[in-house]
């Protein structure tokens, strides 16, 4: 059977139990590497599993998934992802290639970035859709996360931004070159993406537009949720370029239109109380 396994969020003792006991009987045990992080390493979680740990890379699931299913028809393998299997990132590939080759698979849920921001007080189902914000380069810089962003502010619904992660990336000369040369790990922080969307309310000011979300919009900045260290700050899109939050890993919320209570468990992140002094979009009901 094929195992897909939350992690949680936090460190090594976030696994439930049902995942804990799953991992211990597989034969291999296989650790996402690429779309996430946790709080500790490698070698900490093989210490608390008990079992020897096989990094996935991207290049991995994407390209040798077979590789990583050979067997698992007449032994158990995991496949172990941070936070949920099907949170933010979906892994359906894997399961459908599982289906094909008539090996049963089993998926062991955990919590998720997806459902743990509520820790910030903004409630769960005044969401809308969930954007990724990418880096940008020097000749690439989409803005599709911002019309999103947009649209589900104008239905008074908030944004779950989930920042970019590169890990294993190459330039683009090693990559044309194909010289196996990765360039360092960087983890977008709420600086960078708050940096972007206020670059691209200036460029659309520009030309003409008047954007639906302003440097005054309140959003809220997460920093290594349900770890130690966890870090939460609300203020203003302009305050978001600034605030410091430490190490990885961020995401950034854009709240549209707010409860009372909403407002009231904010104020207990506020980077400044005057944030909120004058900010109408509440609900009354």
């Amino acid at each position: 059977m094929l195992y897909l396994v939350g992690l949680g969020l936090g460190d090594a003792e976030d696994i439930t139990v049902k995942g804990l006991e799953a991992v211990r009987r597989c034969r291999r045990v296989y650790l996402e590497a690429y779309t996430s992080v946790l709080t500790v390493g490698k070698e900490a979680l093989e210490e608390f599993y008990g079992k020897e740990l096989i990094l996935a890379d991207r290049e991995m699931v994407e390209q040798e998934a077979d590789s990583l299913l050979k067997e698992a028809d007449v032994c158990d393998v995991a496949f172990l992802v941070v936070g949920d299997p099907f949170g933010a990132t979906t892994h359906s590939d894997l399961v459908l290639r599982a289906v094909k080759l008539g090996i049963p698979y089993k998926v062991i849920h955990n919590a998720s970035i997806m459902n743990a921001v509520g820790c910030c007080g903004l409630q769960l189902y005044n969401f809308g859709e969930t954007v990724s914000i990418v880096f940008w380069t020097d000749t690439w810089k989409p803005e599709s996360f911002f019309d999103k962003i947009e649209k589900n502010r104008q239905n008074g619904m908030h944004t779950l931004c989930l920042l970019d992660i590169k890990v294993k990336e190459q330039s683009l000369e090693n990559l044309m070159k194909g010289r196996k040369i990765y360039e360092p790990p960087r983890y977008m922080s709420v600086n960078q993406a708050a940096e972007q969307l206020l670059a691209i309310i200036q460029s659309r000011r520009l030309q003409g537009e008047k954007p639906e979300i302003t440097e005054n919009t309140i959003c809220v900045g997460l920093a290594r949720v349900d770890a130690p260290a966890e870090k939460i700050a609300s203020g203003t899109l302009q305050q978001m370029s600034t605030v410091e939050l430490g190490a990885p890993l961020h995401s950034l919320i854009v709240t549209g239109t707010m409860h009372p209570l909403e407002l009231e468990m904010l104020k207990l992140f506020s980077v400044d109380s005057s944030s909120f002094e004058n900010n109408a979009c509440q609900r009354t009901t």
